[in-house]
Parts: structure tokens; C-alpha cells; sequence
């Protein structure tokens, strides 16, 4: 349900308004039902009933938890969580076949004690002991139209960036995001391009040796492996139209060094894709928009993309497509 105050539970609804007459959707929120206004919704127990409900109501399944829209409130932590932990059972259970989490603002979360940087973290927490269909994650990735983006460094100040990147992070989140290529995309042979950290990846190391003695060493870690990776690339010539054709995702260093081309390419049907969980989890590419929650203009794109990604990776992972790496 994402944070009952921002635009979550708005954007919830104009999603199944938009896919409830399609029939290779349904989905329920799982939430307390007191956080839409609408009329059309209907509460089931079991997610079973979702199909059956879909065409004619949101389906809801109740989350007994306080919480309140009437402010920014981290009193709502409990019912957030709880809605999160539901969804991820689901889905590890094999009852639901994805789950889509609506924006949190990991601020309020904080001021109650959530102890995880975010969404991505805490679900890789509640599933770290069930194995992933390909290397174990979490990676976030970002996607919008033709372009995929994932992230080696999440939320850190970028003044720790250079700090903390090393070899074996990259390979490994390279590794988890190949394989994500496979298994969820259904890509045979995926082609990665990683990006340089520094501007004009290092100028043969005239403007950082970052390039020189971390990241073309992981690059070339994964060639030997079979692995079709780039050495670091100019992050300012790798996302342009023609650039793209080039390969199938890229592994940027930094929040913004991948966020930015991505919000500039598609900024309203942008996808969060958490890689490399036993569970298949989407995301719309934004926050909860506190400032126009409850005005009835917040844009649905982001959410309905994130839905039809889910249902595109689910697809492609019952199809039998795996990396046994």
C-alpha cells in the first residue's frame, strides 16, 4: 500500500481503472480499506478471490493495523510494514506472483525505527534465506522504454562513493543483474555496459584511477567468465538513442549517475525493479508525492508500467528461462 498519506492509494485505484477490463491483470492492495474514499472497492480474505473480483472492484485485503490519512504520521509504520511482510509471503508462497510496492518516504519510516536504507534492502532481509532463481541480490534496477539501468552504489552521500566501490561489488552486482537479463527478461545473451565513475571514465586515469584499478578489473573478471561486459564507459555518451542499441542494461555506479538518464527518458513511466530475490518485485519509479496527495492528479503511468513489468518478468520466469550460476 506504500504510505497511506502520499499518493499511493489514488494511484492504486486510477491502476485498476485502467487495467480491470484486461484480462492478464488482476491484482489486490493489501491495506487497511479505510485508506480509500472511492465506493469501488470490495474486501477479500483470500487473494484467490482477486480474478474473480477484479472487473467490477479494487479488491482489498484488509491489513488490521491503525493508521491514518489525515497527516504525515509515523504511527503509519506498523500497517506499512505489515503490508510489505503480507505481500512478500504471498509471493513466496506462491499464491501471488509478484509484488508491486506503492512509494514509501523512508524518512517517516526512520522516525519509528525502521532500521533498513529502504524498500530494497528490507525485502531483500525478509526473503535473504530463500534463494534467488539466478545470483542473490538485492539490485535495484531502473527501467524506462528501451533503457535499463542498475545501481552498484544505492543510497549513499557521493562523497563515500569512491570510498566503498570495490572489485568484487561490481562482479557481483553485475552477476546478479546478467542473470536477472536471462531468467527475467528473457535475454539468451545479455550485454552489459558498466560505467566509468569519473568523468570521461577516468581519462586513462588522468581524472581518477577508479577506471583503471576497479572497474575494467571486474569487467574483466566477468569476460573470463563468458559474460559480454563493457570496461567502464563515459557515463555522458552512454544513454543517448544510438548508445542504447549498444547493449541490453547498464551498471552505473551511483544513484544519480543511473536515476537521472532514466527520470530524463521516461520521467512519468520510469519502473523500480528489485534483481536477484527469490520473489518478483516492481515498483513505480517515484515518491509519495505528499504535495498533491488528495487532489486527484497524480498520474497512474508509473504504477500501471510497473504492474505490466511484473506481470512480463513472471511470465518470462514460469517460462522455464534460468542462469544456474
Amino acid at each position: 500500500m506504500g504510505d497511506p498519506v502520499g499518493i499511493g492509494p489514488e494511484i492504486t485505484l486510477k491502476a485498476w481503472q485502467a487495467l480491470k477490463d484486461d484480462k492478464r491483470y488482476s491484482f489486490a492492495v493489501l491495506a487497511p480499506p479505510s485508506i480509500f474514499s472511492a465506493q469501488n472497492i470490495s474486501c477479500i480474505d483470500d487473494i484467490k478471490d482477486a480474478a474473480n473480483t477484479f472487473s467490477g472492484a479494487l479488491p482489498v485485503i484488509p491489513i488490521d493495523a491503525p493508521v491514518t490519512t489525515k497527516q504525515i504520521s509515523p504511527s503509519n509504520t506498523n500497517a506499512i510494514t505489515a503490508s510489505i511482510k503480507r505481500g512478500t509471503q504471498l509471493c513466496l508462497t506462491a499464491q501471488a506472483d509478484a509484488l508491486i510496492t506503492n512509494p514509501i518516504a523512508k524518512e517517516v519510516l526512520y522516525q519509528a525505527g525502521f532500521q533498513h536504507p529502504g524498500h530494497t534492502e528490507y525485502l531483500g532481509a525478509l526473503t535473504q534465506h530463500r534463494p534467488a532463481p539466478y545470483t542473490q541480490g538485492p539490485v535495484m534496477m531502473l527501467a524506462a522504454q528501451d533503457l535499463r539501468v542498475g545501481l552498484v552504489t544505492v543510497h549513499m552521500p557521493l562523497k563515500d562513493v569512491a570510498k566503498q566501490l570495490t572489485t568484487d561489488m561490481i562482479t557481483n552486482k553485475a552477476r546478479v543483474m546478467l542473470g536477472a537479463l536471462k531468467t527475467d527478461f528473457g535475454i539468451d545473451t545479455p550485454r552489459l555496459a558498466l560505467c566509468g565513475l569519473n568523468p570521461h571514465a577516468g581519462e586513462g586515469g588522468a581524472l581518477g584511477r577508479e577506471e583503471i584499478e576497479i572497474i575494467n578489473p571486474a569487467a574483466a573478471i566477468l569476460r573470463a567468465e563468458g559474460h559480454d561486459v563493457t570496461d567502464a564507459q563515459s557515463a555522458d555518451t552512454l544513454f543517448h538513442t544510438e548508445a542504447r542499441q549498444g547493449y541490453d542494461a547498464v551498471l552505473a555506479m551511483y544513484h544519480d549517475q543511473g536515476l537521472i538518464p532514466v527520470k530524463t527518458l521516461d520521467f512519468h513511466g520510469g519502473v523500480n525493479i528489485t534483481l536477484g530475490l527469490p520473489i518478483i518485485r516492481t515498483s513505480p519509479d517515484h515518491g509519495t508525492a505528499f504535495g498533491i496527495a488528495g487532489q486527484n492528479i497524480a498520474r497512474p503511468d508509473s504504477l500501471i508500467a510497473a504492474i505490466r513489468q511484473a506481470r512480463i518478468i513472471a511470465d518470462n520466469r514460469h517460462s522455464g528461462h534460468h542462469d544456474d550460476r
